[in-house]
């Protein structure tokens, strides 16, 4: 059933209103009072039926989700951050302070999945209006002897849980086998590590057929079965090799650094604006393309979103190859022509010290916006996770700026006051 509205306009008498017990400069309280919540609303009403059981106010929701990233915390977590805090409740709309949960921790993950990838645009979309004018995932490393490992046990409870009888469930032996790996860098133990690596492959054959002919034609199980043969039949030089059996979309990216050579997850491409540092662009790439590739649908993104295309986009060495994208120049840095000026060349590294500024910024967005590990499911759980931190990073810039801009207002006021109370004193009878 379609939730109700958020009533601001009526209190209660027996409650103390939480608006005139919080403080108006706090930045969470500021947040609040500057999003168009209307907007969301009339948005994602159209997703639930008239019918059935009321839903959740749509307002507590996307508040819970922006104060997830905001905070950089879990659903569980999130989920009782908000019955500890005054704020994150008059956030989501609380009138009065709310005694227990908002909602099970598991709600978040139906309303991410009822709104998609288009609604968490929606909210990052909401971001960058706010600052108006000014705006203008983990996979452990594989190897074949882990995915085999994975294979047995995953294989052992899908029989367990549709009833194939199996000859041997492994369950001494694949520990044994993976002990055996520890001396594979060793010159007495690399032989015996082979030999493990080589027995844990069969064994994980055997239980896939078995499970081949026992099981039912369940969608699901047999989705996993295919994905586990194209793990056991991929060789090491192959191209689509799947690195995960929990999420067989992703792909090796390769970092090309000395601590940390190859990343195993989903590409994102983050467009910056020049000025202020508002994130106009967030888009999940779901293949490993070549980044000057994948220019034309970021760009797209931001004309959307933003409702503005950028004449001149500053690109890394990454995105080399190309020189416009429709009405868009990129600008990628190379060696200054023969005959540049020294105003030219410094003109020029200016502008790709600002390309650097990016860096940091995702560095934030991994370390403080739940962005470095993704623990949503699937393509678009990349695309959300994505959309969420970048809109989280964009409101965490839009309070700092309100709290600066009230921290400079009073210290103006108090100069002034200092400077009349000081003039007042000096001043002759």
């Amino acid at each position: 059933m379609k939730p109700h509205r958020t009533n601001s306009a009526q209190g209660s008498f027996l409650l103390p209103d939480l608006a005139s017990q919080l403080d108006p400069r706090q930045a969470l309280y500021c947040l609040a009072t500057a999003i168009d919540w209307k907007s969301f609303e009339d948005a994602f009403g159209p997703l639930y039926s008239a019918e059935g059981r009321p839903a959740l106010p749509i307002r507590r929701m996307v508040g819970l989700l922006i104060l997830k990233h905001l905070q950089n915390l879990s659903d569980e977590r999130v989920v009782d951050f908000w019955s500890l805090s005054p704020y994150a409740q008059f956030f989501c709309g609380e009138r009065e302070m709310q005694w227990g949960l908002p909602c099970e921790a598991s709600e978040l993950v139906h309303f991410r999945n009822r709104i998609g990838p288009d609604g968490a645009e929606k909210i990052f979309a909401s971001t960058i209006e706010l600052h108006g004018e000014k705006a203008k995932e983990n996979i452990t490393y594989p190897t074949d002897t882990k995915l085999a490992a994975k294979i047995v046990r995953g294989g052992v409870k899908l029989a367990k849980k549709n009833g194939v009888a199996l000859r041997q469930s492994f369950e001494r032996t694949v520990p044994k086998l993976l002990a055996a790996q520890r001396g594979r860098r060793h010159k007495n133990g690399a032989q015996r590590a082979r030999k493990a690596s080589r027995s844990l492959k069969t064994i994980a054959w055997r239980v896939v057929r078995q499970l081949d002919k026992g099981l039912d034609a369940n969608a699901g199980d047999r989705r996993w079965l295919e994905v586990a043969k194209r793990v056991l039949k991929q060789k090491k030089g192959d191209s689509q090799k799947v690195y995960s059996l929990h999420e067989p979309e992703v792909y090796c990216l390769s970092k090309g650094k000395e601590h940390k050579k190859y990343e195993f997850g989903a590409k994102a491409s983050l467009v910056v604006g020049k000025t202020h540092g508002v994130i106009l662009g967030a888009y999940s790439l779901p293949e490993n393309d070549y980044d000057g590739h994948t220019l034309d649908r970021a760009l797209k993104q931001v004309e959307r979103i933003a409702k503005y295309r950028p004449e001149v986009a500053i690109a890394d060495r990454g995105y080399r190859g190309k020189s416009r994208c429709g009405e868009t120049e990129i600008v990628t840095p190379k060696p200054p022509k023969k005959g540049a000026t020294n105003y030219e060349k410094r003109k020029a590294r200016q502008r790709f010290r600002r390309r650097a500024a990016i860096e940091p910024r995702i560095g934030h967005l991994k370390s403080d916006f739940r962005l470095g590990r993704n623990f949503l499911k699937g393509q678009k759980g990349d695309a959300i996770n994505l959309l969420l931190a970048a809109a989280a990073s964009n409101l965490s810039l839009w309070m700092r700026r309100a709290l600066s801009a009230l921290y400079y207002w009073l210290r103006f006021l108090l100069q002034n006051l200092v400077g009349h109370q000081k003039l007042a004193v000096s001043t002759p009878f």
